[in-house]
């Protein structure tokens, strides 16, 4: 098929449709079951959902469509949020939900002489290729991969064949590629095109998936005040698609500021971030803008657990946010951190290292709960109190007492550095 790019600050809806049309028929090949990895409700304002409405309504009376969202590690998506971010129109039947330690078949391996080169000696372990098995079974006819370009901190910028292997993949390939961005350094990573672990992903596309009819549809989303529009949309097999799309998410989500911040207060929409695993993009997407005992305040009122599931949330609260040199020795003395390097990884990744003061409030961890993982903590009622998230704009304020704080109201949608640390 052609590439299909456009880029416009405000692409309609009528843009989109013809878009995707368009993908479809250049493929010039008959289409009689088709799958479709759309992002979870994490990233809702991808508008990854409507795209994936739009293919589902064009192709359901001629084949079959099925929908996996590329959940990852996440928790599965629940009917409100499929309905929210889908429509009410899909069948329910045709969602499949993605077991990311059942569902997957191992397809190749990303040798450790690899791996040692591009970590620059850190690392040296292989990684198996693992994805679910439905997309190298040969059921399907197409598979498209839809997903929003953004700056991320285990990949650099997030999408493209991250959604195969890390949406739809395994422990393995998750747990050890998101061990390697946490070993190589989270602020070498953000925001970056090229990676250690894009390198990874990079290696297993061109190795393991060549024979498989995929096709990749990613979102650049741009952000004024709260107003979300979609500014690029490209289509297409080839990586040129992903770089083009990189190279506009770097000028619309990265934001660089010309000193560093002393305080900054970041909102968490409770639909989208009901645990740390996900509400800690507040401090990955901050760290390289804060000072030196600066002060991150985050405003998490749908917070109500650490991990995504059973397992992750007790490793989080069993060695907590504790800073990279000692979780590196915890991993290196405890088998459980040791079979679950993702979480090591987020541990890491989770810390400041001393460097600033974390806050969370939140209503549904107690005091206490927030302490032991290694934040500070702060009433609910007192934080939206002093900081009136329905007052604030984006970017700098300055609070009736005086004090200017930087306000984010979505921390997902972008990247905040001192330009010096970038």
């Amino acid at each position: 098929m052609k590439n299909i790019i456009l880029k416009s600050d405000g692409i309609n809806d009528l843009q989109i449709k013809n878009s995707l049309e368009e993908s479809l028929s250049s493929l010039n090949k008959e289409l009689k079951k088709i799958l479709l990895l759309p992002p979870d409700f994490t990233r809702f304002y991808s508008q990854a959902g409507k795209i994936t409405a739009l293919y589902y309504h064009m192709l359901k009376d001629t084949c079959q469509v099925d929908i996996m969202p590329a959940i990852g590690t996440h928790m599965s998506m629940t009917h409100e949020e499929i309905e929210k971010m889908y429509g009410k129109e899909i069948p329910k039947e045709r969602f499949i939900v993605h077991d990311w330690r059942n569902d997957i078949v191992k397809i190749g391996e990303v040798p450790g002489s690899y791996i040692e080169e591009i970590s620059e000696g850190l690392l040296d372990f292989s990684i198996d290729v693992e994805v679910n098995h439905r997309l190298v079974n040969s059921e399907y006819d197409l598979i498209i991969s839809i997903g929003q370009v953004v700056p991320h901190e285990i990949v650099g910028m997030a999408n493209y064949s991250k959604n195969i292997f890390v949406g739809c993949g395994g422990q393995n390939m998750i747990n050890k590629s998101h061990f390697l961005g946490a070993v190589y350094g989270m602020e070498k990573i953000m925001g970056r095109e090229n990676t250690p672990v894009r390198g990874v992903y990079d290696y297993a596309q061109q190795h393991f998936l060549t024979d498989i009819p995929l096709i990749y549809v990613l979102t650049v989303i741009s952000q004024d005040q709260g107003e979300n529009r979609l500014s690029g949309l490209f289509i297409g097999r080839e990586r040129r698609v992903f770089e083009e799309a990189v190279e506009l998410s770097q000028e619309k989500n990265i934001v660089f500021l010309k000193q560093p911040l002393k305080k900054a207060v970041v909102y968490l929409e409770p639909e989208e971030f009901k645990t740390t695993w996900l509400g800690n993009k507040a401090i990955y997407r901050t760290r390289m803008a804060l000072e030196d005992n600066g002060h991150l305040i985050i405003i998490a009122p749908g917070v109500r657990r650490f991990g995504e599931d059973k397992d992750i949330d007790s490793l989080i609260r069993k060695y907590g946010y504790v800073g990279r040199d000692l979780i590196l020795s915890h991993t290196n003395d405890n088998v459980d951190l040791q079979s679950n390097l993702s979480a090591a990884a987020h541990l890491i990744h989770g810390s400041s290292d001393g460097r600033f003061k974390i806050t969370y409030a939140t209503d549904k961890l107690t005091k206490q709960e927030v302490e032991s993982v290694g934040f500070e903590y702060m009433p609910f009622e007192a934080a939206i109190k002093t900081y009136d998230i329905n007052k604030l704009k984006d970017g700098f304020n300055t609070l009736e007492s005086g004090e200017e704080i930087f306000y984010i109201s979505n921390p997902a949608l972008g990247l905040w550095a001192d330009k010096s640390k970038f």
